[in-house]
């Protein structure tokens, strides 16, 4: 028998909660769905499911059989689609959430060129500075900088960005250059207050150490750019991304704190959820961003 018609009987049967209802589901007989499992249990060697007269359960190894084989059907489906969709032109309206300050300054210039380029794409692009539902909130993808969150979504990687610390020259002038991690405890450390691990630093000491710096009090703020604002006007210590605070370092409006600690890099995402890259108007727009960002490396934002 075919292992995806097994696989999907298999996965229908745990999802509808029985056979009956997985046959209207699949549109086939009652007796061909129970074929069809009891074929994929003998290949296997192993009972996927607990039968009752009342009730059909997934076994311990048929749960676990039963979150692969999801997978594997919903990549079969994808490779499907893909073929579909690209003969299709991409058209219709994107949405896109985006954190604000990466938006403003790195999306937002380059959509002028996308569209001109794929002129039956409508963009609506959500600038926020808290986590999305993609799905429930009506997203067809998101930008994320950082380490991901496990979940169902699916993301591609488009580039690198780097965080360090920086400040003016005034405030570190006024109240000394830390030479060392420890020394940041003596400063005014300014941080994002939109984020979970938002009052925690996550740095790398010269030798490779991995520390953890705790931010509480002084100034916090939602927004990247107002934390640089606050920066560049001598009110602390910033801990922020590249493609924020390049352009201030490179006029000398900011410094690096500690030049000598090693610089964490972070990667930028284009993350949307399963079936999705198959729609060609968020392939399009996914392929156009690593157009764009293919060289721009960690330091050069």
């Amino acid at each position: 028998m075919d292992r995806l018609t097994e696989m999907e009987a298999f996965a229908t049967v745990v999802d509808q909660g029985g056979f009956t209802d997985a046959a209207r589901k699949m549109g086939i007989s009652k007796s061909a769905v129970s074929k069809h499992v009891s074929s994929l249990e003998a290949r296997l060697g192993a009972r996927l499911l607990n039968r009752t007269t009342r009730r059909v359960s997934p076994t311990e190894i048929g749960l676990a059989y039963y979150d692969r084989a999801l997978r594997v059907l919903n990549d079969a489906g994808e490779a499907d689609a893909l073929v579909s969709s690209m003969q299709s032109d991409p058209s219709g309206l994107l949405r896109i959430s985006v954190a604000t300050d990466f938006g403003v300054n790195h999306l937002s210039p380059v959509l002028g060129s996308f569209l001109d380029e794929f002129p039956d794409i409508t963009v609506n692009m959500v600038l926020n500075n808290r986590y999305v539902e993609l799905i429930s909130e009506g997203f067809d993808m998101a930008i994320r900088i950082g380490e991901l969150e496990d979940s169902t979504l699916r993301a591609r990687k488009l580039t690198e960005t780097t965080k360090r610390m920086i400040a003016s020259p005034a405030y570190l002038e006024k109240y000394g250059r830390p030479t060392k991690i420890d020394d940041l405890n003596e400063h005014k450390l300014l941080h994002y207050s939109s984020q979970a691990g938002g009052s925690v630093w996550k740095l790398t000491a010269p030798s490779g150490e991995k520390r953890q710096v705790r931010t509480a009090g002084g100034l916090s703020v939602n927004d990247g750019q107002s934390l640089l604002n606050a920066a560049i006007s001598g009110l602390g210590i910033a801990y922020l991304p590249s493609f924020l605070y390049s352009e201030a370092l490179s006029k000398g409006l900011v410094e690096d704190v500690i030049p000598d600690l090693p610089m964490e890099t972070q990667g930028i995402y284009a993350v949307y959820p399963p079936g999705r890259f198959t729609q060609p108007k968020v392939r399009a727009f996914i392929d156009f961003l690593v157009h764009v960002f293919a060289e721009k490396g960690p330091t050069d934002w």
